[in-house]
Order: structure tokens, then C-alpha cells, then sequence
């Protein structure tokens, strides 16, 4: 039989790797990415972000938790999101790096290849928006034609900077589907437009100066200044095949700084902004 020494020692490794791992063992494999020293503990209360995850990837949730908590956004909006993911992106915020997020979902399509799931019960796939205020007056919609994969928005009113604010969260097609683009932002810049303050997040699949974006750029800016949709523009690119497909659409508010951070986890960059609310 093990002493009594022995025992504590055992219980005391198994409860370290339970705070380790969290509530559930990341899909990237338990050292995937070191845990911070130190957990954050407060968001950021005029800080949004955006980012397209990317599915299906063999990229640990974990490490998805990880980035996101680096920066400690009062919002964020997400893109190619699982709800499985999400689920797990949330606990791992809160149980690794101290931070509390409401979620709400776009969901558009059930797919299990790239959710995975059983065949009969695959998982859901679409837009999330996680918020560290409550979120109200959630909608969620499928564009009348996807392309070539269901696409839609959500949108969600919630605190950023202490002000209510309309958030839209969005894909829209794939590239190289120009038409069925400016259809989808004929629809989503009908909503928009009905906010005196609103920001729309999300990945587009469009370049600035692509025709069909002209509907956006008549009601709301890009939060980078230096962004236009003229060929004079300098738009930092947010994907690794150097285009700027992601964007921050500000309407009725102003920036007051962006970033746009690559991320070894996903084929898009994290897109930040602090607003200026006041």
C-alpha cells in the first residue's frame, strides 16, 4: 500500500494538471502552449476585436484562448466558429486567464466536416460574439443566397466603453463570388443603417476597393483611418496570403488606435480597436 506521503503527493499532481487542462483537455494536446504566469483580470472596456478562427484546423483551443486573452477585448466577434470551439474558448478564458464572457451564435449551417460531431447530430457552424457585458436584442440571419457555403449576420446590442452599442458580426462569401456579395451587403447595410451607433466585425472576403464594399463604405469607415476604398489607401493587410479581408466598420463613433496581429492559429490576423465613445 502507498503511504500517506506518497497519496498527497499523487493528489496533489492530479489537482495541478486539472487547473492546468481546465474543464476539458485542449484538441491541441496539453502543452500545445504554456499557461501564463499570471491570468488577466480585467478586460479592456473600449477594446473589440474580430477574427476569423478558421475551420476546420488542427489548432488547439487553448492556444485559441490564449491569443484572444492577450489582448482582453470587452468584445469580440468570431468568424468559421464551431460552437464545440467557442464553448471551449470560453472556459478556458475564464478558467486560465480570469476572463468572463457572455456568448451568443450565428449559427448558419450544421456541417460535420467541419465541426465535427456524429453524423446524425453534426455540429454547428457560423458567426459567435462573446461579450463581457450581457448581450440583448440578438438577431441572427441567413443571407437569401450564401455562394457556394450558407453565410449570414448576427447582430447584438451590449456595452462597449461603457455606451450601448449595435454589433454586427459577418462572412460573407467566398472570394471570387463578387455578385453574391454585394447582394449580402445590400442586406446587412439595410440593418446597419437603422443605428445611429453601430460597428460591424468581420471577415468580408473583399478588398477595400472592391466594387461590391461600396455599400459598407457609404454608411460606416474602416477603423483604420489610412483605409479607403480608393486605390490611394494604405490598408494593413489581415491574412496570410497579404490581403486585407477583415474588417472593423465604425458608424457614429471613432477609433482611437487598431492593431492587426498575425497568429500562427488561424490563416486571418486578429484585428483589434480601442473607440473613442465619448
Amino acid at each position: 500500500m502507498l503511504g500517506r506521503g506518497t497519496r498527497l503527493l499523487a493528489s496533489a499532481v492530479v489537482v495541478a494538471f486539472m487547473v492546468l487542462v481546465g474543464p476539458s483537455a485542449p484538441s491541441g494536446g496539453l502543452f500545445a502552449r504554456s499557461v501564463p504566469v499570471e491570468a488577466v483580470r480585467d478586460v479592456v472596456p473600449n477594446r473589440v476585436m474580430t477574427w476569423n478562427i478558421c475551420n476546420p484546423c488542427e489548432t488547439s483551443n487553448v492556444d485559441r484562448a490564449a491569443e484572444i486573452a492577450t489582448y482582453a477585448p470587452q468584445v469580440i466577434g468570431l468568424q468559421e466558429a464551431c460552437v464545440r470551439d467557442v464553448e471551449r474558448i470560453r472556459d478556458y478564458l475564464e478558467n486560465l486567464h480570469g476572463l468572463v464572457y457572455h456568448v451568443e451564435y450565428g449559427t448558419v449551417l450544421r456541417s460535420w466536416g467541419r465541426c465535427g460531431g456524429v453524423p446524425w447530430s453534426p455540429g454547428a457552424f457560423g458567426q459567435a460574439i462573446l461579450s463581457a457585458a450581457p448581450m440583448t436584442d440578438r438577431v441572427t440571419a441567413e443571407y437569401p443566397d450564401g455562394g457556394s457555403e450558407d453565410r449570414g449576420y448576427m447582430a447584438v446590442t451590449t456595452l462597449v466603453g461603457g455606451q450601448s452599442v449595435r454589433v454586427f458580426n459577418t462572412h460573407l462569401a467566398h472570394r471570387r463570388q463578387e455578385a453574391v456579395r454585394a447582394h449580402q451587403i445590400g442586406v446587412l447595410a439595410a440593418q446597419v443603417a437603422r443605428h445611429d451607433r453601430a460597428m460591424v466585425l468581420g471577415d468580408f472576403n473583399a478588398v477595400p476597393d472592391s466594387p461590391e464594399l461600396s455599400g459598407m463604405w457609404t454608411l460606416a469607415a474602416d477603423t483604420d483611418p489610412q483605409c479607403r476604398p480608393s486605390s490611394t489607401g494604405t490598408c494593413e493587410v489581415t491574412t496570410d496570403w497579404q490581403s486585407k479581408f477583415d474588417y472593423v466598420f465604425l458608424r457614429g463613433m471613432a477609433p482611437l488606435e487598431h492593431r492587426v496581429h498575425p497568429s500562427p492559429y488561424s490563416d486571418h490576423h486578429l484585428l483589434r480597436t480601442d473607440l473613442d465613445l465619448t
